[in-house]
């Protein structure tokens, strides 16, 4: 018996290739989705299209973080998951294809951002297991089934779970762990500059500020000048519970400064740990940058020179006006 898990994704719109049939017919095995429920019908997808990240995929917003292992390209209103993308479906009705093979096992590692759900498939190793369930203390709901399957969505994973799926095929329990660890994205992306307003030739400081994050490995902070990177920061540390990720930066202003927004950007990179990426952008912030003031010194300075001048002048002409007395 295996089990599978889903990561979610983010809806998108349908590939050009992908095509929507009416009642599933004439596809073959595996390259067919079925509709959410009420409608009937299936989408055909095209498996040799690329699949990646891009312009048209927003993965830099002030918005919700973005998570994108994956993504196959689908109408939202037509996922049977609500925000979950394509890949969710595919993956769920993929392994359950076919009888009394192999079922097909996704990771045993999962990450799931504090709060969330997760849609977990099970699937039994043979075609009429005598019995199929998902073990866990969490609030669980059966999504859809069928004989050699069952769809379940997890909710409220608040800490660190071990999912167990067993079933048993001719007489011999089978069991299936997963460990999902629970992570803490970067909702929020806090940028402060030290003065908005400094003149040239003035150091200045940038502070990135990421609240309650974890864990900080995989978490990266970088600095921006509108496209060129300033600064950039990869944290380090495994604890569990969310801490403050703080990035401080000291530069001199330039003239330049005042003609690009200086913003902060946030990447989680979960890939490797069995989650996604996140990545989240803070609001930008203008810098004033003036022309250099004279210092007080330059000023006392200044005055000092002035009044020793005009001293010099008031002795030479008293000098002169008496040596012409003297002649006369």
């Amino acid at each position: 018996m295996a089990l599978t898990s889903l990561l979610p994704t983010e809806p998108a719109s349908r590939g050009p290739k992908d095509s929507f049939r009416p009642g599933c017919k004439g596809l073959k095995p595996g390259s067919e989705i079925r509709s959410s429920p009420g409608n009937s019908g299936c989408w055909k997808l095209d498996l040799s299209h690329p699949v990646y990240p891009s312009q048209h995929h927003p993965f830099a917003d002030t918005g919700s973080p973005q998570l994108f292992p994956v993504s196959l390209q689908r109408p939202p209103e037509m996922s049977p998951f609500g925000g979950w993308g394509t890949l969710t479906a595919f993956l769920a009705l993929l392994c359950c294809q076919g009888s009394g093979g192999k079922a097909f096992e996704g990771p045993e590692h999962l990450m799931v951002g504090s709060g969330e759900f997760q849609v977990i498939n099970c699937t039994a190793s043979c075609t009429d297991p005598k019995s199929l369930v998902l073990e866990t203390h969490l609030n669980k709901t059966l999504l859809e089934s069928q004989a050699q399957w069952k769809l379940f969505q997890v909710y409220n994973i608040s800490k660190d779970e071990h999912l167990v799926c067993s079933s048993i095929c001719a007489g011999k329990q089978e069991t299936k762990v997963f460990n999902i660890t629970v992570f803490y994205p970067p909702k929020q992306v806090l940028l402060t500059l030290s003065h908005t307003s400094v003149a040239v030739g003035t150091l200045f400081t940038i502070e990135c500020r990421v609240p309650a994050v974890a864990p900080l490995e995989g978490l990266t902070v970088t600095l921006l000048r509108g496209t060129e990177i300033l600064y950039n920061q990869t944290f380090v540390g495994t604890a569990p519970f969310p801490q403050d990720a703080v990035v401080t930066h000291n530069t001199t202003a330039h003239r330049e400064d005042g003609l690009h927004n200086f913003s902060c950007e946030a990447w989680m990179d979960l890939r490797s740990r069995g989650g996604g990426l996140v990545h989240r952008v803070s609001d930008p912030q203008r810098l004033e940058v003036k022309e250099p003031e004279p210092s007080n010194q330059m000023v006392i300075m200044a005055t000092v020179i002035v009044l020793l001048l005009l001293f010099v002048t008031f002795v030479l002409l008293y000098w002169y006006k008496q040596r012409r007395r003297s002649n006369t």
